[in-house]
């Protein structure tokens, strides 16, 4: 799957972000409205996470989707 999916379908895939991170709150997925950028710079900010690490972590859950 790529992120235009997971971008356009936002709210179906919230659940399966919310799983993936659970630390992340309905505000910050809110927020994040299924942009790329500003979900990494939540697990950043959430779980103490490298721009880099927050970016694989994105890629991996984009490989199990």
């Amino acid at each position: 799957m790529n992120w235009d999916q997971i971008q356009g379908n936002w709210k179906q895939f919230k659940g399966n972000v919310q799983q993936q991170w659970g630390e992340l709150t309905d505000d910050d997925l809110d927020k994040a409205e299924g942009n790329r950028e500003e979900l990494e710079g939540r697990i950043q900010e959430r779980y103490g996470k490298t721009k880099e690490e927050a970016k694989e972590e994105v890629d991996e859950f984009l490989a199990k989707h």
